[in-house]
């Protein structure tokens, strides 16, 4: 063990006389720790967010979506084309349009998606949102509908209900409104508010024929291997298809949404690290009244040969070894609270607003590794001025008056 080690030591550890020096290290500890355990639940929860909404979507939409303007009259074939493309798995065809739900005296806007029942389970996880009936689309009328919407209307597994199709200006003639009497056949749940609240699923033969367009399907939805190739595979059919096909990714689809979040979450991790600057402002207190304290001990270090960098050296280890403490006591804090939070759930979220109905948080240990860097990058800046002015005493005039 060097020396310069065994002084800080001393310092940090051996002070009975100097109380006010001790409760400012104790001021800087607790407001490092609190700055780090703060910023690695606050990133965590970010990072909930982002991965659970990241879950959800896909789950509920393809990776990869082709559409045409006006519709697809030739979906068979492109099916067949885009089947040929690296890193795609599976294609499934479907119709959405707008259409209006009547329930006794109650009448609920909703968007219509209609579906081939053997095709859509392999590009989303319609089939494991079924939480009361079955994915049965092919025989009659069948319909399936999201629980929010389900209990907003009190309907259940095997209700009948009214689907009307929204009439369009074609021509300068209202198209025919179309009325359907369906059958509840499932109740789906995909955890994402505004899609159980507003989705409804028939087959996509009906559809066709409650759009008034027998032959067009509104687009392709794509499955691909790995999701974050998603750009790449995108280009490779567009490239493939040519105009007047448009090829969107899952990204392209909610790019506001996750844009806004990983802005949220640069600003937060700025300024929650602000809490631990202000913090290291204690720690430059408390190494200048340290040095003006140990000013007769810096000029006998120096009188028996003591270099002007193992003085500096010595008043770093202590500036850092506070700041060290806060870190690793924050990290321990903040790690233990999130546990907490992913394990109990004890907040609760409203659905319509945040998507999800509980604190979502995720641990991922490069952000640790990056928060604790960046709070032991902020104590080595705040112990230069220090150690730096301890160096530079001149050891006549410390010793002067001794």
């Amino acid at each position: 063990m060097s020396f310069e080690f065994k002084i800080a030591c001393k310092y940090l550890f051996s002070r009975s006389k100097e109380r006010f020096i001790s409760l400012i290290s104790l001021i800087s500890v607790i407001g490092i720790a609190t700055g780090v355990a703060t910023l690695i639940i606050v990133i965590g929860v970010m990072s909930g967010f982002d991965y659970e909404l990241r879950n959800r979507i896909v789950g509920t939409s393809s990776h990869i979506l082709v559409d045409k303007l006006g519709g697809l009259d030739d979906a068979a074939p492109v099916i067949e084309s885009l089947k040929e493309v690296d890193g795609v798995v599976a294609c499934a065809p479907f119709v959405t349009t707008q259409g209006l739900l009547l329930v006794q005296e109650q009448m609920v806007s909703v968007v219509v998606r209609g579906v081939d029942e053997g095709l859509e389970g392999k590009v989303t996880q319609v089939d494991k949102f079924i939480k009361k009936g079955k994915l049965d689309l092919k025989s009659g009328n069948n319909i399936i509908i999201g629980k929010i919407l389900a209990d907003k209307l009190l309907l259940r597994v095997g209700d009948q209900i009214n689907l009307i199709s929204a009439g369009k200006l074609k021509k300068n003639k209202l198209t025919k409104v179309r009325e359907n009497i369906f059958s509840v056949t499932g109740i789906f749940s995909s955890e994402m508010y505004d899609y159980d609240a507003g989705v409804v699923f028939i087959s996509i033969e009906k559809a066709k024929v409650f759009t008034d367009n027998p032959i067009l399907v509104s687009g392709i939805s794509i499955k691909i291997k790995d999701i974050n190739t998603a750009e790449s595979v995108k280009k490779q059919i567009q490239k493939k298809l040519g105009f007047p096909y448009f090829t969107r990714t899952w990204m392209d689809l909610n790019r506001n949404l996750f844009n806004a979040l990983k802005l949220e979450k640069t600003a937060m991790f700025i300024i929650l690290a602000l809490i631990v600057m202000v913090a290291s402002l204690n720690i430059i207190s408390t190494l200048i009244m340290l040095v003006m304290d140990k000013t007769k001990d810096i000029g006998i270090l120096k009188a028996i040969g003591a270099s002007a960098g193992s003085i500096k050296l010595i008043f770093t280890i202590v500036g850092l070894s506070v700041g060290l403490i806060g870190t690793i006591l924050g990290t321990i804090g903040g790690l233990f609270m999130a546990y907490i939070l992913k394990t109990y759930k004890f907040i609760s979220l409203p659905e319509d607003v945040y998507y999800i109905n509980t604190l979502p948080v995720r641990i991922q240990s490069v952000e640790v590794i990056s928060i604790v860097a960046a709070a032991m990058c902020i104590t080595l800046l705040a112990t230069f001025y220090p150690a730096y002015q301890a160096s530079r005493l001149n050891t006549v005039e410390a010793l002067r008056y001794e």
